[in-house]
């Protein structure tokens, strides 16, 4: 699947790259645009909610060791060019502190990107606007104006169109343009594939995003607490080998 040549954007003499959105070979899987710092963000976030529960819990020391595992070996897979993007981000967002709203929570409200905190690293979230493609809306054939005003206007009405059209357009506001982390070329993603044995790049995206959102419900069942009910002797033995027969 990986070695099909319409998943490469472009063909260099020295490095290939994957093209974002093109099929995997999996259905209804394309491929991602950038899977390294989706997974940074998603493992980082699942060790920072992890710490809400119990050291001694084995849910967490699993779930931690295969993380940290995992962070590891993408940390360590580096793209070309990763060294000069991150020195020009860190001076973008040091230049406009302003478009980059600090937050905890990692929802992106009000402004199209902020800072976030997850365990000890700092990720830029980026929004992205869904594009509505005119084409697939319904029409009725008639063209909405708005409602009709009928009769004169009075003070009142007048100066609100003054008002609005002495407002700014929004669009005239400045907007920083945010640059994606280089992508990771096709050897690369092929060889942290092979690493973490999972399975395609965005089959390994999908499980973090899975493993995330169930920390979540393990922390609301408290599944470190004691059985209300105790196990019988031996009523998880079912499948161990008799030794002396």
């Amino acid at each position: 699947m990986r070695r099909t040549l319409f998943r490469l954007a472009s063909v260099k003499p020295t490095a290939r790259y994957l093209e974002p959105g093109a099929p995997t070979g999996l259905t209804g899987l394309l491929t991602h645009g950038s899977p390294r710092a989706t997974l940074l963000y998603l493992y980082s976030s699942t060790l920072d909610k992890l710490k809400a529960v119990p050291e001694h819990s084995l849910y967490r020391q699993s779930v931690e060791a295969l993380t940290k595992h995992r962070l590891a070996l993408v940390e360590s897979t580096v793209p070309p060019g990763y060294a000069e993007w991150a020195a020009k981000a860190q001076k973008l967002v040091a230049e406009n502190p302003a478009e980059f709203h600090a937050t905890t929570s990692g929802q992106v409200s009000g402004a199209s990107a902020v800072r976030v905190e997850r365990d000890g690293k700092v990720f830029v979230v980026r929004k992205v606007m869904n594009k509505i493609d005119e084409r697939d809306q319904e029409w009725n054939g008639e063209t909405d104006e708005g409602p009709e005003l009928e009769g004169h206007r009075t003070l009142e009405e007048r100066s609100d169109v003054v008002l609005n059209a002495e407002r700014s357009d929004l669009s005239d506001e400045k907007n920083v343009k945010w640059e994606a982390e280089p992508q990771l070329t096709a050897e690369q993603v092929e060889e942290l594939e092979t690493k973490i044995g999972a399975g395609l790049i965005e089959e390994v995206v999908q499980v973090a995003e899975g493993e995330l959102r169930l920390v979540d419900t393990m922390i609301e069942a408290k599944v470190w607490d004691d059985l209300v009910e105790k196990p019988v002797e031996g009523q998880w033995n079912y499948f161990e080998r008799n030794s002396s027969s």
